[in-house]
Protein backbone atom coordinates (compact mmCIF):
# COMPACT_ATOMS: atom_id res chain seq x y z
CA UNK A 1 0.00 0.00 0.00
CA UNK A 2 1.40 3.37 -0.87
CA UNK A 3 1.75 6.24 1.57
CA UNK A 4 -0.70 8.20 -0.55
CA UNK A 5 -3.38 5.59 0.10
CA UNK A 6 -2.67 5.55 3.84
CA UNK A 7 -3.04 9.31 4.00
CA UNK A 8 -6.24 9.33 1.94
CA UNK A 9 -8.52 10.15 4.87
CA UNK A 10 -6.54 11.16 7.96
CA UNK A 11 -8.43 11.25 11.22
CA UNK A 12 -11.20 8.92 10.04
CA UNK A 13 -10.45 6.28 12.68
CA UNK A 14 -12.84 6.24 15.63
CA UNK A 15 -10.49 5.16 18.43
CA UNK A 16 -13.21 5.20 21.10
CA UNK A 17 -15.19 2.74 19.02
CA UNK A 18 -12.14 0.55 18.38
CA UNK A 19 -11.36 0.15 22.08
CA UNK A 20 -14.68 -1.60 22.54
CA UNK A 21 -14.92 -3.15 19.09
CA UNK A 22 -13.73 -6.64 20.05
CA UNK A 23 -16.21 -7.08 22.87
CA UNK A 24 -19.55 -8.58 21.86
CA UNK A 25 -19.84 -6.78 18.56
CA UNK A 26 -21.73 -7.43 15.41
CA UNK A 27 -18.92 -7.10 12.85
CA UNK A 28 -21.10 -5.67 10.07
CA UNK A 29 -22.52 -2.83 12.17
CA UNK A 30 -19.12 -1.86 13.46
CA UNK A 31 -17.43 -1.96 10.08
CA UNK A 32 -20.18 -0.03 8.31
CA UNK A 33 -20.05 2.68 10.99
CA UNK A 34 -16.43 3.40 10.04
CA UNK A 35 -17.13 3.87 6.31
CA UNK A 36 -18.36 6.82 4.27
CA UNK A 37 -21.05 6.86 1.61
CA UNK A 38 -22.64 3.58 2.70
CA UNK A 39 -25.65 2.50 0.61
CA UNK A 40 -27.64 -0.67 1.14
CA UNK A 41 -27.92 -2.57 -2.14
CA UNK A 42 -29.84 -5.61 -0.97
CA UNK A 43 -30.39 -7.98 1.91
CA UNK A 44 -27.04 -8.13 3.68
CA UNK A 45 -25.15 -6.21 0.96
CA UNK A 46 -23.82 -2.65 0.80
CA UNK A 47 -21.63 -0.36 -1.28
CA UNK A 48 -19.38 2.30 0.25
CA UNK A 49 -16.47 4.55 -0.61
CA UNK A 50 -13.25 2.62 -0.07
CA UNK A 51 -11.22 4.13 2.77
CA UNK A 52 -7.94 2.80 1.34
CA UNK A 53 -7.88 5.15 -1.66
CA UNK A 54 -9.36 8.45 -2.83
CA UNK A 55 -12.75 7.09 -3.80
CA UNK A 56 -15.17 9.53 -5.48
CA UNK A 57 -17.90 6.96 -6.04
CA UNK A 58 -18.52 3.77 -4.05
CA UNK A 59 -16.19 0.97 -5.11
CA UNK A 60 -16.20 -1.14 -1.95
CA UNK A 61 -18.68 -4.03 -1.89
CA UNK A 62 -19.62 -5.33 1.54
CA UNK A 63 -21.59 -8.46 2.31
CA UNK A 64 -22.59 -10.11 5.56
CA UNK A 65 -22.27 -13.90 5.31
CA UNK A 66 -24.72 -16.27 6.99
CA UNK A 67 -22.27 -16.82 9.87
CA UNK A 68 -21.97 -13.01 10.47
CA UNK A 69 -18.56 -12.73 8.81
CA UNK A 70 -18.02 -9.55 6.82
CA UNK A 71 -16.86 -10.06 3.24
CA UNK A 72 -15.34 -7.08 1.42
CA UNK A 73 -14.09 -6.40 -2.10
CA UNK A 74 -12.69 -3.15 -3.49
CA UNK A 75 -13.38 -2.97 -7.22
CA UNK A 76 -10.49 -0.50 -7.60
CA UNK A 77 -8.03 -3.19 -6.46
CA UNK A 78 -7.33 -2.45 -2.80
CA UNK A 79 -6.70 -5.57 -0.73
CA UNK A 80 -8.90 -6.45 2.24
CA UNK A 81 -5.91 -5.76 4.52
CA UNK A 82 -5.53 -2.26 3.05
CA UNK A 83 -9.23 -1.54 3.50
CA UNK A 84 -9.47 -2.62 7.14
CA UNK A 85 -6.19 -0.99 8.15
CA UNK A 86 -7.35 2.29 6.56
CA UNK A 87 -10.09 2.46 9.22
CA UNK A 88 -7.77 1.24 11.97
CA UNK A 89 -9.01 -2.34 12.17
CA UNK A 90 -7.58 -5.78 11.51
CA UNK A 91 -8.95 -8.63 9.40
CA UNK A 92 -10.03 -10.47 12.55
CA UNK A 93 -12.42 -7.60 13.31
CA UNK A 94 -14.52 -8.75 10.33
CA UNK A 95 -15.38 -11.98 12.14
CA UNK A 96 -17.78 -12.46 15.04
CA UNK A 97 -16.18 -13.05 18.45
CA UNK A 98 -15.67 -16.63 19.53
CA UNK A 99 -17.66 -17.74 22.55
CA UNK A 100 -15.71 -17.31 25.80
CA UNK A 101 -16.98 -20.68 27.05
CA UNK A 102 -13.98 -23.07 27.00
CA UNK A 103 -16.26 -26.05 26.49
CA UNK A 104 -17.45 -24.59 23.16
CA UNK A 105 -15.95 -26.65 20.37
CA UNK A 106 -17.58 -25.09 17.34
CA UNK A 107 -17.03 -26.47 13.88
CA UNK A 108 -14.25 -29.01 13.55
CA UNK A 109 -11.04 -27.55 12.20
CA UNK A 110 -10.91 -27.95 8.44
CA UNK A 111 -7.72 -29.40 7.09
CA UNK A 112 -6.45 -28.01 3.80
CA UNK A 113 -5.41 -31.46 2.50
CA UNK A 114 -7.32 -34.74 2.43
CA UNK A 115 -5.86 -37.42 4.71
CA UNK A 116 -5.25 -39.76 1.75
CA UNK A 117 -3.01 -37.15 0.07
CA UNK A 118 -1.05 -36.65 3.28
CA UNK A 119 -0.57 -40.40 3.68
CA UNK A 120 0.60 -40.74 0.07
CA UNK A 121 3.17 -37.98 0.58
CA UNK A 122 4.43 -39.58 3.80
CA UNK A 123 4.59 -43.00 2.13
CA UNK A 124 6.72 -41.67 -0.73
CA UNK A 125 9.12 -39.82 1.56
CA UNK A 126 9.32 -42.89 3.85
CA UNK A 127 10.43 -44.84 0.77
CA UNK A 128 13.27 -42.33 0.27
CA UNK A 129 14.28 -42.72 3.94
CA UNK A 130 14.12 -46.51 3.58
CA UNK A 131 16.40 -46.45 0.51
CA UNK A 132 18.86 -44.24 2.38
CA UNK A 133 18.85 -46.61 5.36
CA UNK A 134 19.42 -49.58 3.09
CA UNK A 135 22.37 -47.84 1.42
CA UNK A 136 23.84 -46.94 4.81
CA UNK A 137 23.55 -50.55 6.01
CA UNK A 138 25.30 -51.71 2.83
CA UNK A 139 28.15 -49.35 3.64
CA UNK A 140 27.63 -47.12 0.63
CA UNK A 141 29.00 -43.59 1.10
CA UNK A 142 26.59 -40.63 1.08
CA UNK A 143 27.47 -37.60 -1.00
CA UNK A 144 26.04 -34.12 -0.33
CA UNK A 145 23.17 -34.65 -2.81
CA UNK A 146 22.13 -37.84 -0.96
CA UNK A 147 22.26 -36.04 2.41
CA UNK A 148 20.24 -33.12 1.05
CA UNK A 149 17.54 -35.45 -0.34
CA UNK A 150 17.34 -37.34 2.95
CA UNK A 151 16.91 -34.07 4.88
CA UNK A 152 14.26 -32.97 2.38
CA UNK A 153 12.38 -36.23 2.96
CA UNK A 154 12.47 -35.67 6.73
CA UNK A 155 11.22 -32.09 6.39
CA UNK A 156 8.42 -33.17 4.03
CA UNK A 157 7.31 -35.87 6.48
CA UNK A 158 7.21 -33.25 9.25
CA UNK A 159 5.26 -30.87 7.02
CA UNK A 160 2.76 -33.61 6.16
CA UNK A 161 2.27 -34.36 9.85
CA UNK A 162 1.73 -30.64 10.51
CA UNK A 163 -0.78 -30.41 7.64
CA UNK A 164 -2.66 -33.34 9.11
CA UNK A 165 -2.62 -31.83 12.59
CA UNK A 166 -0.63 -34.78 13.91
CA UNK A 167 2.64 -33.12 14.90
CA UNK A 168 2.26 -32.39 18.61
CA UNK A 169 5.82 -32.03 19.71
Amino acid sequence: MTNIKKAARPGRVNTAYQKHYAHDHNPIDGFLSLLEGVKRTGNGTWLARCPAHQDKSPSLSIREADDNKVLIHCHAGCSAHEVVSAVGLEITDLFPPRPADPSYVGKPERRPFPAADILRAIAFEALVVGCAASAMLAGEPFNQTDRDRLMLAVSRIQAALDAGGLNHG
